[in-house]
């Protein structure tokens, strides 16, 4: 019990440090590449290319070869068929658009630090819609591969789904609470976050899902959210208005639609599993009458 606590705890140290290197990598990139010539994105390509080396190292790819198999099995960027992706995608976008509606109305409720992003309407239209999309992979792809594959993936051995799922969500919140502030609206935003993400991973079983995900989440909040946040203001300082309401139906009707969506993902893919269940008792029998005979 102690060595698997022991373990667990390398593995979230670890999960952290894949998580979070990569974004710093690319800022130091990204900074260089606008100071000395902004019109050609280098720092895109650069990174696009250690990030593949990021996922080729993580997927078994490289030495040291004794630990190939347990990197390509703890990151599971499996395939996933198109009935289970496509319910996977509906239940993710659907949940990402009732926190973007969570996120406004916590916002004219608490105030809160606003992003500190790069004003980008000074660089070339290329550079700028690059930058953007480099920073939406840089975030998504090593989050996914650190926590909801290497981490989440061995607590799922060690625990019950739920509690593996809280647990790689509370594991990750220290990483977006250090840009953003440990702050009580900052922290329940971004486990809702993650407790989505998580539960994509382990109902399908691969971070693919959630990657794509994740991605498209941070792409509609680095260009439609996060840029309005310094503008707005709080419900106490300048009355409810109607955009407060109908943030709030978004948070419902896309809650409700997600959840519709989470129940046709979670019966996709208990039937898959029933599936893959009989397909391998019958092949283990076939194999053993073959035996017999």
């Amino acid at each position: 019990m102690t060595f698997t606590i022991l373990r667990a705890l390398g593995l979230a140290a670890i999960s952290f440090l894949i998580a979070v290197f990569p974004g710093g990598v690319w800022t130091g990139l990204l900074i260089a590449n606008l100071r000395i010539n902004p019109k050609i994105p280098w720092a895109v390509a650069a990174m696009g290319f250690l990030l593949w080396l990021l996922c080729k190292y993580l997927n078994g790819g490289g030495p040291p070869r004794s630990t190939s198999a347990s990197r390509h099995r703890l990151l599971r960027a499996n395939p996933v068929s198109a009935p289970l992706f496509a319910w996977a995608m509906l239940a993710g976008v659907f949940g990402i658009i009732a926190l973007a509606g969570v996120w406004i109305v916590l916002l004219d409720l608490v105030r809160l630090p606003a992003r500190a992003l790069p004003d980008f309407s000074k660089y070339p239209l290329f550079t700028a819609t690059t930058v953007i999309l480099m920073a939406s992979l840089v975030s998504s792809i090593p989050e996914e591969a650190a926590f909801r594959g290497y981490f989440q993936s061995f607590l799922e051995k060690k625990l019950s789904g739920p509690l593996a799922i809280v647990l790689a969500a509370v594991a990750l919140a220290p990483a977006h609470c250090l840009t953003q502030g440990f702050l009580w609206p900052v922290v329940l935003f971004y486990f809702l976050v993650d407790s989505i993400l998580g539960t994509i991973a382990y109902l399908t079983k691969s971070i693919l899902p959630g990657i794509a995900v994740h991605f498209i989440g941070l792409l509609g909040f680095f260009t439609l959210i996060w840029p309005y946040d310094a503008t707005r203001v709080l419900i106490t300082e300048g009355g409810v208005k109607s955009w407060y309401w109908i943030h709030v139906v978004q948070i419902v009707i896309c809650g409700l639609l997600g959840l519709f969506a989470f129940w046709r993902l979670k019966s996709s893919a208990s039937s898959r599993s029933l599936t893959s269940r009989c397909s391998l008792t019958a092949v283990r029998g076939t194999e053993r009458l073959k035996d017999e005979s």
